[in-house]
């Protein structure tokens, strides 16, 4: 089951089931009724109205009140790139957070700033949150995703660089594309791994594996837990191997007219295309009309 959010017109967003041919979406509920009880809704299976995608705008199945939450540093390979290649093995999770709009979906345009000679990619996996968790155990956590997502972590450079806080760098116009949510069902425990595959224009760039990482989700959820709850709807991005175009000799960079693939073992193909600076002020001003 692949599970995708449905715009319509009033701006609501609806959450369904994609057919296995892609062309139909079925819907479970709207979002916000869909994240009161993700599990259920998942395992009950959509009862709703059939759409053709073709008719439809697919979105991000995001709640509006979800937090994006990511870990850094987290493939040990990583690590030793780039920035970082002196510094110790963080003794805990290194996070950081994107907003919910800075998220899109497959097929989706990138736009590169005009402040930065290009974008980086991040293939990794997005774990989706469905129980709340206060002060839980790495069981409990872990038992508390609902699915999982092929994601990219597109990445402005510069702007990342420029201080010691990532915001800037990380929350890019629809530079978080995420994919379908796969039910965890259908995946499995992320530490037996999952191969991760980045690709620029056909060539591989990255190549990883979860089992991997160093902070397994689980973990990483119990340890948030502590400092805050973590809701339904909320998401946890779980770091990206190494083979990042920054840390290459020389760099490597996103420029428009590229085309950037994630594929994640279970999971899928996450498709995007990177265009100029221009597609965002358009975007502004369709948006002001």
């Amino acid at each position: 089951m692949r599970i995708v959010g449905l715009k319509q017109d009033d701006g609501t967003v609806l959450v369904g089931a994609l057919s296995s041919n892609g062309t139909e979406v079925v819907v479970f509920a709207d979002v916000e009724d869909f994240w009161a009880s993700p599990h259920t809704m998942v395992a009950a299976g959509p009862t709703g109205p059939t759409f053709q995608v073709e008719h439809v705008e697919l979105v991000p199945p995001v709640v509006k009140s979800a937090r994006v939450l990511c870990v850094g540093l987290n493939y040990l390979a990583h690590v030793h790139e780039g920035t970082y290649r002196d510094t110790q093995l963080p003794q805990i999770p290194t996070l950081f957070a994107r907003w919910p709009t800075s998220l899109s979906v497959d097929g989706a345009e990138i736009p590169v700033p005009s402040n930065e000679e290009g974008l980086d990619w991040e293939g990794e996996v997005v774990a989706w949150i469905g129980t709340p968790l206060v002060d839980a155990t790495a069981e409990e956590a872990l038992a508390a995703v609902v699915g999982y997502s092929t994601f990219n972590d597109v990445t402005a450079r510069r702007a990342q660089k420029a201080t010691s806080q990532w915001i800037m760098g990380k929350n890019g116009d629809r530079s978080g594309p995420i994919g379908p949510m796969v039910p965890v069902a259908e995946v499995g425990d992320l530490r037996d791994g999952l191969q991760i595959e980045t690709r620029v224009n056909g060539e591989v760039v990255q190549q990883g594996n979860t089992a991997q990482m160093i902070y397994g989700v689980g973990e990483t959820l119990a340890h948030i837990s502590k400092s805050f709850t973590i809701h339904r709807g909320d998401l946890l991005a779980t770091g990206t191997p190494s083979g990042v175009g920054y840390a290459r000799t020389p760099p490597w960079l996103l420029h428009p007219g590229d085309v950037v693939e994630v594929e994640i073992e279970r999971l899928g193909i996450l498709t995007n295309h990177i265009v100029d600076n221009t597609h965002r002020r358009q975007d502004a001003s369709s948006a002001h009309r």
